[in-house]
């Protein structure tokens, strides 16, 4: 591939926080909204579990950057098996996630026309539209891909800034905080916390997934996934402590779209309304940037030989068509199934499910570091405690998203079976 459609820095950063920094913080203030200071709490833990996490995995990209990301690192650790279980539980999160992605761009364009959110089943095609949009960008390149993460990143922070600058003045000015409802503080609110907080950092890995389409990847991965990680815990904690002080729970947890609402309920209606407009370029500048993974992971797997080989066609671009267009087919399917529930309860119920089923990638990525960088100084420590949280963090999710997302991974079982057996014949 040339250079001029290859990734460089700047879009391999922004590609990282671009998938961190949209749909998450401006949809869970009102789901983390009745959990109290547990939310606080859940955010910080969330923030260090992240910062272990992205710095293990700062460490494979610059040592091994490899085509695949977690994938790639549990198969060369511990063979085909663990690879293929670990890229289906990834891919598995890619594209179910993106679902919920999708329902944010119509969840904040929603405020702004009321009557999408009323009607049964607009939400859904109109999700949809966007991730067939945006699946045509990937498919045209990579570069085409990367420039759109670029702009909407830059886009993206310009209301949270204002948010964060907003709570600072009012803080600074001695504007009295909202009294919040009592929520005594509970290890199991915690988890809940930890659990729906990290759908925030889902993706800090993104750099490493399309390493072969990376400028001078082994120094532009680690510094994208460290800088990019940073920067969106510090955004995320100040949002999360702007709601706290000056945003009553009960109004939060009510709003589809909570961020417009804060900055609206100081600066007028009007306002409210450009800021939804900001949110759902953020949340669709994530989506695409997760549609690029999501077309990465099956080819890389298909390359790898643990996948039908037809994944592995590419096209005159260099770019991964066919896996796009059954990923997408498949979240087109996620959505229309659970276009009945409301625009707070999609979102949740697929975040939940997608991460459940994504967890195991995290932790088979993990406990590959451990084994492909032994020499590595410090790295143990951090992988170990990266391992922990993750653990920790999927119990938080609850019975039924892990059932769930359990059922996901299973399904992809008879896939690697008769893949395998097709090499073997």
């Amino acid at each position: 591939m040339t250079t001029t459609r290859r990734l460089g820095f700047l879009m391999t950063l922004a590609l990282v926080v671009g998938n961190l920094i949209g749909s998450g913080i401006y949809l869970l203030p009102a789901t983390l909204a009745p959990l109290g200071a547990n939310q606080l709490i859940g955010w910080l833990v969330t923030i260090g579990g992240a910062l272990c996490l992205a710095l293990v995995f700062a460490r494979l990209g610059g040592k091994l950057p490899l085509a695949g990301g977690p994938y790639a690192y549990a198969q060369a650790a511990f063979g085909p098996l663990a690879g293929f279980a670990t890229a289906w539980s990834y891919w598995t999160m890619i594209w179910a996630g993106n679902g919920a992605i999708a329902v944010a761009v119509v969840s904040n364009i929603s405020l702004i026309a009321p009557g999408i959110g009323s009607t049964p089943g607009v939400p859904a095609l109109l999700a949809i539209a966007c991730v067939w949009l945006l699946t045509a960008v990937n498919i045209y390149g990579v570069r085409t891909a990367g420039e759109v993460s670029l702009v909407t990143s830059a886009l993206k922070l310009i209301p949270l800034v204002a948010l964060i600058g907003l709570a600072l003045w009012l803080w600074l000015s001695g504007a009295p905080t909202v009294a919040q409802p009592p929520v005594p503080i509970s290890g199991g609110a915690i988890a809940s916390a930890a659990g729906l907080t990290f759908w925030g950092f889902l993706g800090l890995e993104s750099a490493t997934v399309p390493a072969d389409k990376v400028e001078d990847a082994a120094h532009a991965i680690p510094r994208a996934t460290m800088i990019g990680t940073v920067l969106t815990g510090v955004v995320y904690l100040g949002i999360s402590m702007a709601f706290f002080a000056y945003m009553p729970t009960g109004q939060a947890a009510a709003s589809p779209a909570p961020v417009a609402a804060f900055l609206g309920s100081h600066f007028g209606g009007q306002v409210a309304g450009v800021v939804a407009v900001f949110a759902a370029i953020s949340a669709f500048g994530t989506l695409n940037g997760f549609i690029l993974l999501q077309g990465e992971v099956p080819w890389a797997m298909a390359r790898g030989g643990v996948f039908p080989k037809w994944f592995g066609k590419e096209t005159s671009r260099g770019t991964p068509m066919r896996a796009h267009l059954v990923s997408s087919v498949l979240l087109t399917g996620v959505a229309l199934l659970n276009y009945s529930k409301g625009l707070g309860d999609l979102f949740q119920f697929i975040a939940s499910v997608s991460l459940a089923a994504g967890m195991l990638s995290y932790l088979m990525a993990m406990l590959a570091a451990i084994k492909l960088l032994p020499a590595e100084r410090g790295l143990l420590p951090v992988a170990l405690v990266a391992s922990g949280f993750i653990v920790w963090a999927s119990w938080g999710l609850g019975a039924q998203a892990l059932t769930y997302g359990a059922l996901f991974v299973v399904a992809g079982v008879p896939v690697y079976w008769l893949v395998r057996r097709g090499q073997r014949a």
